[in-house]
């Protein structure tokens, strides 16, 4: 009889080659106390970033990818092989001091059969915290994010925003993201996920290439019935939010919200969120412009004329 797996562990990396050797050392050492598989997809990185794991880590399932089928098509070649009575998918570009944190969190899911996913706080390299998912971006709550009005005090309490981060309260460190809450949607990052749920709703949707995907399988989840929780008692620090705001995933964000919109919601929706992201738009080409400049204003003019 085969060994019980409580936990597989999922990194797909794509030009990532930097991080590889010191994160799997990281999740090798502190899977010592849980039953775990390790998985590394190359999405068939330019960097060849198995040559590391090939090399130096065999005990990590290597998967090579023919073609780059980005964020949802690799997670989804491990996810299908993995074993483990949860799956956590887990980004590269990570460092976790906590060295019982895989243990502690599938425990702490194993005492709440309820949720499907949880993910972890999210922080930055000085320490200060990152946003970590929000909750589903209906009309309402995209009016609210695009014409700046969830950054007004207090309202992001009453309007739950898709994004809390850019509300005024995270801003002020009044600690949004320092309380465990129930939140509809948390981050690719630290995503842990039930076997169940994977059993019920199936893999991540790969027509979203990149952005999107991971808010796309909670709404899933919760959808079948679960919950999602944000646990703030454990942390990571994630190194990869320094990109975000990027041209890439300004237009990835933008694009995928409309599909996201093609596939869940009424039909009649999708003419409204694509006017109000144009509208985003435009009063960020004029405000950011003024702030952050030029360059910045122009990423904007891009996602206005692709939307």
């Amino acid at each position: 009889m085969s060994e019980k797996i409580d936990l597989s562990i999922i990194f797909v990396g794509y030009n990532t080659a930097k991080y590889v050797e010191e994160c799997m050392n990281m999740v090798i050492n502190f899977t010592n106390n849980i039953k775990a598989e390790i998985f590394f997809v190359d999405n068939a990185s330019p960097t060849k970033d198995y040559k590391i794991v090939e090399e130096k880590f065999p005990q990590v399932k290597l998967i090579k990818s023919d073609k780059n089928t980005g964020f949802a098509g690799g997670n989804n070649i491990a996810m299908k092989k993995a074993k483990g009575r949860y799956t956590l998918l887990l980004n590269l570009d990570i460092k976790i001091t906590n060295k019982n944190i895989f243990k502690e969190m599938v425990d702490w899911m194993d005492k709440n059969p309820k949720v499907g996913i949880s993910s972890c706080a999210f922080l930055n390299s000085d320490g200060t915290l990152q946003g970590n998912g929000g909750y589903f971006p209906n009309l309402f709550r995209v009016f609210f994010w695009m014409t700046f009005l969830d950054d007004l005090p207090l309202l992001d309490k009453l309007i739950k925003p898709y994004h809390p981060m850019h509300s005024w309260s995270f801003y002020k460190g009044s600690g949004y993201y320092k309380k465990e809450r129930i939140q509809d949607w948390v981050t690719g990052a630290y995503f842990l996920i039930r076997k169940e749920v994977i059993d019920n709703i199936g893999y991540l949707d790969e027509e979203y290439f990149s952005y999107v995907e991971e808010m796309d399988y909670c709404f899933r989840t919760v959808k079948s019935g679960w919950i999602n929780m944000y646990l703030p008692r454990w942390n990571i620090t994630h190194f990869g939010q320094v990109s975000a705001g990027s041209e890439y995933a300004l237009l990835s964000e933008y694009k995928n919200l409309c599909l996201f919109y093609q596939k869940h919601m009424k039909g009649w929706k999708l003419p409204f969120l694509k006017l109000l992201l144009k509208l985003g738009a435009i009063l960020r080409i004029v405000v950011f412009g003024l702030i952050k400049g030029q360059k910045v204003a122009n990423i904007y003019a891009k996602a206005y004329k692709s939307i």
